[in-house]
Parts: C-alpha cells; sequence; structure tokens
C-alpha cells in the first residue's frame, strides 16, 4: 500500500528525518519504523495503578502541602558540634 502525506507537522518531519539520518536508512524506512514503534503496545502494565490506583490533582496538591514544612531543610541541624 502507498499512502501520501501532506502537511506534515514540524515536529514529526523532523523526527522522521532524525531518524533516517541516525540509523541510515530512508526516509521512507524511517517513517514505517516510527508508525510501528507508536502502535506497540507494553506487554503488561508496568505503573501498577491496578494495585493502588490514583489521586485526583485536587488530593496530591493537598498532600504536597501538608508535607511541604517536613520537607524543608533547616542548616543548623546539620552543623557539627552545634
Amino acid at each position: 500500500m502507498t499512502i501520501s502525506l501532506r502537511n506534515l507537522p514540524v515536529e514529526v518531519e523532523r523526527a522522521i528525518v532524525e531518524t533516517s539520518r541516525r540509523e541510515g536508512i530512508s526516509l521512507n524506512k524511517a517513517t514505517l519504523r516510527l508508525l510501528e514503534a507508536a502502535l506497540r503496545k507494553p506487554v503488561k502494565n508496568s505503573d501498577f495503578e491496578e494495585f493502588h490506583g490514583t489521586w485526583p490533582s485536587a488530593e496530591a496538591d493537598a498532600f504536597d502541602a501538608a508535607l511541604a514544612e517536613m520537607r524543608q531543610v533547616d542548616a543548623a541541624d546539620w552543623e557539627i558540634g552545634g
């Protein structure tokens, strides 16, 4: 099958050209390689979301805010003999 692509976004064109140059292959082969890579799905889910879930942004922000004071480092605590 042959497909013509027009009006490629600059970043897509750049990725094709960079892949072609880096791997020493034609623009066609580079395009096919990038398309095939984009279609590959991970064999298994590696983020463990099904075990721990995710937090809504508001809850995560509230948690980070609650820990902000604990994340501060006091230089005096690290002075030797002080």
